[in-house]
């Protein structure tokens, strides 16, 4: 009987990764000449990054100099979801920068509607906030990898647990 193989696709960054990013970026930023005297703030939480900053152009300037540190320590852009920016206290802007982790129902489903539709050989089972696909031949899995790789998606995806 054949073995069947199998790789996870999963969406995840390192996180350690990202406070070295937000520790780079702060410093920057404090030295910079047009950040003297202004107010700035980069608070990082699990799920989000909040931004604050006293007008609009500089929280799009942190917001260059964040991705250019995040894009340095090899986390995909894609992780970055910038959200409206909305009046602070004290006459400040902030802007929550959410963190995009893990692979939602409605684009497992799509993803697992799409893979099916290319390779019928091949299962996909979802398992949480990832996917596991399968099949006897590795050829039909790279195949499958090569499919995903080439969608344009708005989260990043990474291929682990190959076997």
């Amino acid at each position: 009987m054949a073995q069947d193989h199998s790789f996870d696709v999963v969406s995840e960054f390192d996180h350690q990764e990202m406070v070295n990013a937000v520790d780079q970026a702060r410093r920057e930023i404090t030295t910079r000449y047009d950040f003297k005297g202004v107010p700035v703030e980069i608070e990082l939480e699990p799920a989000s990054i909040t931004l604050t900053a006293a007008t609009d152009s500089q929280l799009k300037s942190i917001i260059d100099v964040l991705q250019s540190k995040v894009h340095r320590r090899g986390i995909d852009l894609k992780v970055l979801d910038a959200q409206k920016p909305e009046p602070a206290a004290k006459g400040n802007v902030r802007q929550v920068v959410k963190l995009r982790k893990g692979i939602n129902e409605d684009l497992a489903r799509d993803l697992t509607k799409r893979i099916r539709g290319q390779h019928p050989k091949a299962q996909v089972r979802t398992q949480g906030d990832q996917l596991r696909v399968a099949a006897r031949d590795k050829d039909e899995l790279q195949a499958v990898i090569k499919q995903l790789k080439d969608m344009d998606l708005d989260v990043p995806l990474q291929f682990s647990n190959y076997r």
